[in-house]
């Protein structure tokens, strides 16, 4: 009963890439700068799986643990981004397999006035923003006008999506869900952002608040990912937290949303303790949405904190044949002036009851390099982006 289980701490990197300054990411360490500035960090469960000792970055972290004595229990090794493009979308479709050559468009001045009209002509109300905006302020700024006109908030970020916020009590989630793919229908082409973002809120004015029903309408992979070559050939591909609107429910057979990192986790358990053959594919999605873009970096840290004490728990409920990929999808460094995605390397760890222990794998040159393994563990004809690391790994 062979199975991969892929849990991506969103936005975790580990340094700049060569290519960083291109994206204005020069000098961004996610997980190195955290362990410099917070006192009393400690990662030790994922050190033991290699994170201190991953080429590069064991210069740049800070270890609680003496990397000397720490047993190993797992491989190692960093990925390369090789897609144009540092958003959530691009870095999960090059974990699946799929390498992007043209970066998602961003509109960094506001959606064209030809878009908009045609926006508010479908949906039959008017708009409010269209413009960069950190989503918990611009609710403060415009809530109000919103709540009294009933014109929902449209706004953009450097990252290429088109974000829609609405009171709950003015425009029902169900109402703003529909009114997003809608916005989906229509935003191709050369307005194809990678994703629609509802954005629900709550409260009185000077006091709104984001719900945790975000959903995400993202634009389908133009090619197949590991997950459509999986379901193809009838095993299963499970999907926890945000992977099923990042793919478009393509390729996926289950999924569940989830509310929090401790509760993608629990679900994650929960799935890891079934009876099944194929993919588990997870995001937890709190260190980048609620740590990263806030610039938050103790509760970054706490974050990271609260999922290494979870790690003995799902690594201690891995059957036989099961393997586990921890990685990340792309950098949201809180110590950086910035508050957009940061363009790094991300970790990649890996530990099962039967493969190898203390591999360097070194720097690979992209994160497809997941894909291509899963589907060499599988034994699928594929014509995925990437080279499997599988038998560095797999113990004969």
């Amino acid at each position: 009963m062979k199975r991969v289980i892929v849990i991506v701490l969103d936005s975790a990197g580990i340094g700049e890439q060569p290519d960083s300054r291109v994206y204005g990411d020069e000098g961004s360490n996610t997980i190195g700068h955290i362990s410099r500035i917070v006192e009393n960090f400690s990662l030790p469960n994922l050190e033991s799986l290699g994170l201190a000792h991953i080429d590069g970055f064991r210069e740049t972290y800070r270890t609680t643990t003496d990397p000397g004595k720490t047993e190993i229990i797992g491989s190692y090794g960093k990925m390369t981004e090789k897609s144009a493009g540092k958003d959530t979308t691009t870095g999960h479709w090059e974990i699946a397999g799929l390498i992007l050559d043209k970066p998602f468009p961003v509109f960094p001045d506001g959606f064209p006035d030809e878009l908009m009209k045609e926006f508010e002509k479908r949906i039959g109300r008017r708009t409010l923003g269209n413009r960069p905006a950190s989503g918990t302020v611009i609710i403060q700024e415009l809530g109000d006008e919103h709540v009294r006109t009933g014109y929902p908030i449209v706004y953009t970020s450097a990252d290429s999506v088109f974000q829609i916020a609405a009171h709950e009590s003015v425009i029902p989630v169900e109402e703003l869900y529909r009114i997003c793919r809608i916005a989906r229908e229509i935003l191709t082409g050369d307005y194809g952002v990678g994703r629609v973002i509802a954005r629900p809120f709550t409260g009185e004015s000077g006091n709104y608040v984001r719900t945790d029903r975000r959903k995400d309408f993202s634009i389908k992979p133009p090619e197949k990912t590991i997950l459509n070559y999986l379901e193809e050939n009838g095993y299963e591909v499970r999907t926890v937290g945000k992977i099923e609107d990042i793919f478009a429910g393509s390729g996926i057979t289950r999924s569940v949303h989830t509310h929090s990192n401790a509760d993608g986790i629990d679900r994650t358990v929960e799935w890891i303790k079934e009876e099944f053959t194929g993919m588990l594919f997870t995001n937890l999605v709190d260190f980048d949405m609620l740590y990263g873009h806030r610039n938050n970096v103790e509760g970054y840290a706490k974050a990271l904190m609260e999922f290494d004490m979870r790690l003995p728990e799902i690594i201690g409920n891995l059957k036989d044949d099961d393997i586990l990929i921890i990685t990340a999808d792309h950098g949201c460094d809180p110590s950086t002036p910035s508050t957009d995605h940061s363009r790094e390397y991300v970790p990649l760890l890996i530990t099962g009851k039967r493969l190898r222990k203390g591999v360097n794998l070194h720097t690979r040159k992209t994160y497809s390099d997941v894909a291509k393994t899963i589907a060499d563990y599988f034994g699928l004809e594929n014509n995925l982006c990437g080279e499997s690391f599988l038998d560095l790994v797999l113990d004969a």
